[in-house]
């Protein structure tokens, strides 16, 4: 047992090096206050002054206006009118036939569904581009023509995977005639009979999907009921069957290409 004489000592030899410390922690605060860093921040100004009385200041405001309506919802608009409906709501329907709640994720589901996407539409996209993009990058089209070429691909893939009575569905509503030929029908009426075509395309397919596994719930719920196991979650013996079954039936590569051969 050391003495309580050294106790004393050693509390004195520790004096010097606290009051050390302090006296550079209190340097360091004074010169960081003292100096202040100049950050070189360029500003960005935005002025609405409600002083155009010229009508073309008054269109250039509107012009911009309805330009950067068009550029928020436009990725919606060309999504709807790929085969990226069909493809991502039978990839969730599968998902739920599974049982596997959140797998494979919303992430993975969605880059999927836009990578098939890409896949299917493939020979739409080449053609938009050899007769609409490339001839107006190299000036030879003008930008209304240029959009009327890229618009005709698109659709004419919309009027083939669309059921005529959702096209005469949405002709009647609009109060138009009958058209005769697929350049008659308006845009406005198409795309939606288009998307309403492919929903319920989905859903019949997503109803396909989930017979094998409504019938494996049932056999295994019947089965547990009369074994008196009620307390244990049908679930938790049907989830590992219905992975199995999709598994051992290559159920990934028999729902990517019912996919892609429906269109």
């Amino acid at each position: 047992m050391r003495p309580a004489t050294q106790l004393p000592w050693r509390r004195a030899g520790l004096l010097p090096v606290l009051l050390g410390s302090a006296v550079l922690l209190c340097s360091c605060v004074g010169m960081g206050a003292g100096e202040k860093p100049e950050l070189n921040v360029p500003g960005v100004s935005f002025n609405i002054n409600g002083q155009g009385s010229q009508p073309e200041q008054v269109g250039t405001g509107v012009q911009l206006l309805v330009l950067f309506t068009v550029l928020s919802v436009a990725p919606a608009v060309l999504l709807l009118m790929t085969a990226f409906t069909r493809i991502v709501i039978v990839l969730s329907l599968a998902r739920t036939a599974l049982g596997t709640q959140q797998l494979p994720p919303n992430q993975v589901v969605t880059g999927l569904g836009m990578l098939l996407t890409f896949f299917v539409m493939a020979p739409v996209f080449n053609d938009i581009n050899e007769n609409a993009l490339q001839p107006y990058l190299a000036g030879r089209l003008a930008q209304p023509e240029a959009i009327t070429r890229g618009l005709e691909p698109l659709r004419g893939f919309m009027f083939k995977q669309t059921r005529p009575a959702d096209i005469a569905l949405f002709m009647q509503l609009a109060k138009t005639t009958q058209p005769s030929t697929l350049e008659d029908i308006p845009l406005s009426s198409l795309l939606p009979a288009f998307v309403i075509s492919e929903l319920k395309t989905a859903f019949q397919m997503g109803f396909l999907i989930f017979i094998p596994f409504l019938v494996i719930d049932l056999v295994v719920t019947s089965t547990l009921l009369s074994l008196g196991m009620m307390f244990l979650p049908p679930m938790l013996v049907s989830l590992p069957l219905k992975l199995l079954l999709f598994v051992m039936a290559d159920g990934w590569s028999l729902l990517v290409e019912s996919l892609v051969k429906s269109f």
